[in-house]
């Protein structure tokens, strides 16, 4: 169980008496307790299926979760009643709204704090906009476009309130600063919340029509099925993760000396795709494809994987068929589309000397060649059993000087544009820990350990600088590629020889 810290427990107990305080003038003799109660029941009735297991089977085993799901409700109720009657709405779902984590009960008294000071501020801000004039009364006809002017409003002021109460909490439980704390919030909830006000506009208007509640209430139909099928598509999606999840760990088990390198990939790949401009809806499928491009040494003996030193050409022809081990692991995983095909091509060149295929140029497919980029990139800038990691700037020069026979030109182009826009921290591997910042000082990109030759072929020969000399940019001041790497006119590796990366296959 998470202990609350005392500030996070200060927080709740004001948010809890302003509440109080906004709810109060609702008990007064007079107020609406027939709306009111009904508009409660609504709420709660439709959060209550989250917390209860025999409802959730009954709707088909997959509710909505989250808190926000049937915020239309408590819109509605921002312009239909007083501010203070509108805030008592909100308490008795909150209430009841599914807890993931204990303590449940601080957690359900903060929700309940939290919704009823977001929902009085939705009801003062319709008000002061003519919401409920402008929704019309019985034969009345609403007055639209304007009403759509107090709905978004009411949306808004929701919106303003619960984030800047959210950002408020994570700060107080998790010690974040505020801007940390309040960041990417606003962004993320506007859209979905304007969204609700709209809806909670039609269920107001329908509500004070000649039909009166029951024709509010059809509102909640279609709500409820958008929201099952967010919830499906999240589970969904969580399910995915779930599933790279465990094939990276499996991964990361067998071969420790790569421990990170797959979701540094992912990461790299995903660099590479924004800065050529690629759409966000196949992003993931980047990333995915970076995270499991080594899925297939799975297939591949441990002794081969851990192994200090050159392999044999034996052993070297084992581990040049994890491409294809890793091809049949996600074959039948659908949501991986494109991420298949990087994950059987990634080892290809664009001279056509890579395996296992020996596919040239443009018919390696897109995602291959950026994940080939990135996992050199990260190959070389990590340690290995058989090497040691380089500078970015060194790592950078090489693979510049491979580009167009062994990797595409673009997509290298494209990482270092994106290693000078965001920089990169190497990750010390292989359960190491970086050198110490003395009196040498270490790059401030990462503690990356001085880099030494690597003992499997084909490394170039080079005489690394020390880490003291080289910084994670490429824009920074790197080492000459002449005495980093062999010259251009060098003879480039054979096919059977592993990527000029320092990484062996």
């Amino acid at each position: 169980m998470k202990t609350i810290p005392p500030a996070a427990r200060a927080y709740i107990g004001c948010a809890l008496l302003a509440a109080g305080a906004c709810v109060l003038p609702a008990l007064r003799p007079g107020a609406p307790w027939g709306t009111i109660a009904l508009l409660a029941a609504l709420y709660a009735l439709c959060e209550l299926p989250a917390r209860c297991p025999l409802l959730g089977r009954a709707l088909g085993g997959s509710v909505p979760l989250g808190t926000g799901s049937f915020f239309p409700v408590l819109l509605a109720a921002a312009l239909l009643l007083p501010p203070a009657a509108a805030a008592l709405t909100a308490v008795p779902g909150s209430l009841l709204a599914r807890v993931e984590e204990p303590p449940a009960a601080p957690r359900r008294a903060w929700r309940a704090a939290a919704t009823a000071l977001a929902v009085w501020a939705a009801a003062h801000a319709a008000a002061a906009l003519g919401g409920p004039a402008a929704l019309g009364h019985g034969r009345d006809a609403p007055d639209l476009p304007y009403a759509l002017l107090p709905a978004c409003a009411a949306a808004l002021a929701l919106c303003l309130v619960l984030t800047a109460l959210d950002g408020g909490i994570r700060a107080t439980v998790d010690g974040l600063p505020p801007r940390a704390a309040w960041r990417g919030l606003l962004g993320r909830a506007l859209a979905p919340y304007l969204v609700h006000g709209l809806a909670g506009l039609m269920m107001g208007v329908l509500w004070r029509g000649s039909h009166g509640p029951v024709a509010g209430l059809f509102v909640l139909l279609p709500m409820y099925i958008s929201c099952w099928v967010f919830a499906q598509y999240h589970r969904e999606r969580a399910a995915h993760q779930t599933t790279i999840r465990a094939l990276v760990q499996a991964v990361d088990i067998k071969d420790r000396y790569t421990r990170g390198h797959s979701e540094r990939v992912g990461h790299a790949s995903v660099l590479i795709a924004r800065e050529l401009g690629m759409p966000e809806d196949r992003l993931d499928v980047v990333r995915f494809a970076g995270i499991l491009h080594d899925v297939g040494k799975l297939g591949v003996p441990t002794r081969v994987l851990r192994k200090d030193g050159p392999l044999t050409p034996e052993e070297r022809r084992v581990i040049e068929l994890h491409p294809e081990y890793g091809h049949e692991i996600v074959r039948g995983i659908g949501f991986l589309g494109e991420a298949r095909d990087a994950i059987l091509h990634h080892h290809e060149r664009m001279d056509g000397s890579g395996y296992p295929y020996g596919l040239r140029g443009e018919r390696i497919p897109e995602f291959a060649r950026m994940v080939a980029v990135a996992d050199a990139f990260d190959a070389m800038t990590s340690n290995r059993s058989y090497s040691r990691a380089r500078p970015v700037p060194v790592a950078v020069a090489e693979l510049e000087r491979c580009a167009g026979t062994h990797f595409d030109p673009r997509m290298v182009d494209a990482l270092v544009r994106a290693l000078d826009r965001h920089g990169w921290r190497p990750a010390v591997t292989a359960d190491e820990t970086a050198a110490p910042s003395g009196g040498t000082g270490t790059p401030s990109g990462g503690g990356v350990p001085k880099a030494r030759e690597a003992s499997a072929p084909p490394s170039p020969p080079s005489s690394s600088p020390s880490p003291s000399s080289s910084s994670p940019s490429p824009s920074s001041s790197a080492p000459s590629p002449s005495s980093s790497a062999p010259s251009p006119s060098s003879s480039a590796p054979s096919p059977s020889s592993s990527a000029p990366s320092g990484e062996r296959a």
